[in-house]
Parts: C-alpha cells; structure tokens; sequence
C-alpha cells in the first residue's frame, strides 16, 4: 500500500522508513535512527552550545556564516593570520542572541545541502526546502514555515500550558511529599533501630543473668548432692562398723566362750544382731547413691522473666519417688468390653510434687487372672509433664491383674484389679406383666421367660408354666427393668426352675418377641 501513497517517493520517508529505534538517553523516549547515520536529527540548539571548530569549549560568539565559536576560534576568525577568508566575518554575543529569540540555527535538508528548510507539507506533517518541493512535491500543497508556525506553535503551547504546566505543578509537590516521606522514614529507621539494639542489650543482659542463675544453681545442686553423699557414705560406714563388730562379737563368743558365758550373752548378742538384721541400709535408695543422673538441663522450658524478659531454659532436679506416684481415672478399676478407656499415671518426688518432666521407662501388663492367654495391650502416652496416659480396649469381660512399673519397679497401688464388664447390651422389648395382657390374647405371641398358657397359647400368662411370678422383659425373661439384656443362649434361672431364654416349643425364635414389640 506504500506505493501508493505519494509520500512514499519522498526519498527522505522511504530513509526514514528503514531505521532502527532506540531510547533517549535524557528523557527515555523511543527515537527512531536511519541507519545511514544521525546526521538528520535536529540539533539541540536552546542549552548549553559547543564550539563547531575545537569542539572543546562551549561557544560564546556567532560569526555571520552560523558558526558558533568559542573565545579562542573567535580570535582566529578576527585576526588574518590563521584565516584570511574570514577574517572579514561579523561575529555575534550568543547572549544577545538567545535574548532576542534567535540563537537556533537554520535547519538544513537532509537531501539538499546548503538548502533550509522554508516549506512546511501539511499532509505528511514534513518541513522541506525548495529544491524538495521542486523536485519531489510539486503537486503537492507546500506552505512557508512562517504562516503556519503560529497554528502549530499554538498547538504545543496549549499542550505545554494547559496540561504539562499544571502536571509540573503536581508533580513537584508530589516530589516534595516523597522527600518528605523518604526523609520521616529515614528517621522511623533510625529510631527503631536504636530501639533494636536497645531491646539486644537489653536481651543478651538478660540472657547472660540467667545464664549465671543457672550455673550458680548447679552449684548449689552440687553441694547439696554432695553434702547427701557425704552423710549417706558415713551413715554406710557406721553400720558396716557396727555389723563388724557385731560378727566379730558373736564369732568370738562362740569359738571362745564357754557354754555358761554364752548362755549368758545369749539375750544381749541376740538383740544387737537382731537390730543390725533389721537396719534397713540394704534398700536400693541408700545402696545405690545418686550421681546426679536425675539433674537436667531443659533448653526449651520456659523460665521467669528476668528484667522483664521471657527466657528459656531450667534445671531441673527433681528424684522420682516410686511410693508417691499414684494413678487416677475412670478406668482405673472398671472397664466396658469394646469401650476405650483410660487412666493416668503421676509420677512425683518426694515431696510429693509433680514431675515437670517426662522421659520415664513405663511398663503396664494387664493378664486375665482366669484366662492367662488372655491380655491386653496398653497404649502408653507421654505427656512431658511427669503424667502418663494409660488408654486400653478390652476385648473379654473379667477380672485382670494389671500391673504398672516405672524403671522396673511397681509403683504404690501396683499391682491392682480391674474389673471388665460386658458390653451394654440394650433390651428390644417391653417390660410387662405377661404375653397374654401385653399382646391383647394373640396365641402366637411369644416372651423370652419361656413362659405358655394352654389352649395353644406360645407365650406367658400368669399362674401358668414358666411364669416368673413378676413383671419381666419380653426380649430376654430379666426380671430386673435396668438392667442388660441378656443374651439368647444364656441359660437363666426362673422360679428355681432352669429354662432356655426365647423358649416356646423349644424352638429358641426371636420372632414371637419381636411380635410381642410389635403388639
């Protein structure tokens, strides 16, 4: 479609219509670059101009050929000796220049040298000089530059004016605000950080305070576990000093003394080896000393505050004392057969506080005390605060021996009964007096005492066979109205008469009972 168009024979379109784009380096717009050079982009005239002949300075003077010169070019233009083609040239101040609107030099054609560019085509919006509208636009409706700057020149000064202008405005006073904010965040920053470093110092004192809280801890743990040792080491040689002496007594009694004067000693060498016997320094608390295996150090407890600072970190010193340990909850002697249940075991001092800790070895046995093949597995929970979850599912009713053991050794109620009851078993008849009245006279209603009536009537009546003599479950023949029901092939006692449960014609249904429900 470019052949057509008439701009399209313009040589200067068909170079600028094969460029390349790149960005601005002062304002980041798009500019597109002929790829036969820059020569055509529009010199930047209205700031700061550089000497056209050195290049080194900024130029200060204009000579009549649009030269721009700086001072030193100046000179040699003046003075004959270097250029005597130009020495005759009137130069002019920029200055002066810019003041009356002027320092912009000619725009020169691109195609046509020496040639400005006067003409300006309005249907491609080009300026062009006269050989162009000669050459290449003459059908073409070509205006000087001068009769239509005023309507383009108002077009960018309504754009500059009416909308950039005010957009400088808002723009500059959203820079301040940013400084401003950049300058308030500046100092929020250097605040908190002071207030970081502050809360650091503050923290590592604190840290530091309770680290030589804990050290000074572990050496009162120390001299106390070592004042224990000592005494315990000097109860042991006392009564290894009186044991000796009480053998070497007895054994010199017997191989020296004679029959009389051991008859006499009799009583006296009985009584003292009778209470060395019953000196209790063989148990395992005062054989077995203790090398401070029970002291620990917990990293990830939480301590006291120390200045107003959470802190982490105990030690922790308490004995386990088997006879203080007790064991709570509602399955600790009773259980329902196929209902979970659980009871708790606490471990405590010797003081009789809870131990804050867990870690211990706990073992619990529970054996059927009639069916010893019979067991049942116990799922053991640490809680890590000295209690343990002791959850189990029976799976037979009866009595078990359980036994709980912590480090090998029972604890106080270890071991104990639990008993196991049956599943609730819910009754699905009615309680009443007897088939005959609950059922309205059907004959073919049926009662699990196992009760008939003659004249051909398969359940109960009172006075007749098999009654028990008082209102009964239909379901099962239980005399008692809360209770469990029983099972059909348990056989009961009724009236001292032993009967199957479901009876009638010895056939066991339940269908006459659940027609008993239904009447």
């Amino acid at each position: 479609w470019l052949s057509g168009d008439p701009s399209f024979r313009d040589p200067s379109f068909r170079a600028r219509s094969s460029a390349v784009t790149v960005l601005c380096p002062e304002c980041d717009s798009e500019v597109d670059i002929l790829l036969s050079g820059v020569e055509w982009l529009t010199t930047d005239d209205m700031n700061s101009v550089v000497c056209d002949l050195c290049s080194d300075g900024d130029a200060e003077k204009r000579e009549v050929c649009c030269v721009n010169l700086c001072e030193f070019c100046c000179q040699a233009h003046r003075t004959g000796e270097r250029q005597k083609r130009t020495s005759t040239h009137t130069v002019q101040c920029l200055e002066d220049l810019k003041t009356q609107g002027c320092l912009s030099r000619p725009v020169l054609c691109s195609l046509h040298p020496g040639q400005e560019l006067r003409l300006f085509w309005e249907i491609c919006d080009l300026p062009i000089c006269l050989d162009c509208a000669a050459t290449f636009h003459r059908d073409h409706c070509c205006l000087p530059t001068r009769d239509v700057i005023d309507r383009h020149g108002d077009c960018i000064w309504e754009l500059v004016t009416g909308r950039l202008r005010p957009r400088l405005d808002r723009l500059e006073e959203s820079l301040r605000k940013v400084d401003l904010f950049q300058e308030a965040l500046q100092a929020r920053m250097d605040v908190m950080a002071d207030e970081v470093c502050s809360f650091a110092r503050g923290y590592a004192s604190a840290v530091e305070s309770h680290c030589l809280s804990l050290l000074r801890r572990l050496v009162e743990l120390r001299l106390q576990r070592r004042n224990q040792l000592h005494l315990q080491r000097a109860q042991l040689q006392q009564a290894l000093s009186d044991a000796r002496g009480g053998v070497a007594f007895a054994e010199r009694l017997l191989t020296c003394g004679s029959d009389s004067k051991i008859l006499s000693a009799k009583g006296v060498t009985l009584r003292r080896l009778g209470g060395l016997v019953e000196t209790d320094y063989d148990h395992p608390a005062t054989i077995t000393p203790d090398n401070g295996s029970s002291i620990c150090f917990l990293p990830r407890e939480s301590a006291e505050k120390v200045g107003g600072y959470p802190v982490v970190g105990m030690i922790h010193a308490k004995t386990l004392e088997l006879s203080s340990c007790i064991i709570e909850g509602e399955g600790l002697q009773h259980g329902r057969e196929r209902q979970r249940v659980e009871f708790t075991l606490v471990c405590r001092d010797s003081a009789g506080e809870q131990m804050g800790r867990g870690g211990e070895v706990v073992l619990v046995s529970m054996v059927h005390k009639e069916k010893k093949d019979s067991r049942l597995e116990a799922a053991v929970v640490d809680n890590s605060d000295g209690s343990y979850s002791i959850s189990y599912t029976p799976v037979e009713p009866g009595s078990y021996s359980v036994l709980v053991c912590v480090k090998a050794q029972h604890v106080k109620v270890s071991p104990f009964v639990l008993n196991v009851k049956r599943k609730v078993q819910r009754h699905c008849g009615m309680f009443h007096c007897c088939s005959f009245c609950s059922s309205g006279g059907s004959k073919e209603a049926r009662c699990g005492c196992t009760g008939t009536m003659p004249g051909g009537f398969w359940g109960c009546g009172h006075g007749h066979k098999g009654h028990p003599g008082k209102p009964h479950w239909s379901c099962c023949g239980s005399v008692v109205e809360a209770s469990d029901c029983l099972p059909q092939s348990v056989i009961t006692a009724v009236g001292g008469t032993v009967t199957a449960v479901g009876g009638g014609a010895g056939s066991g249904s339940p269908r006459g009972h659940l027609r008993t429900v239904q009447l």
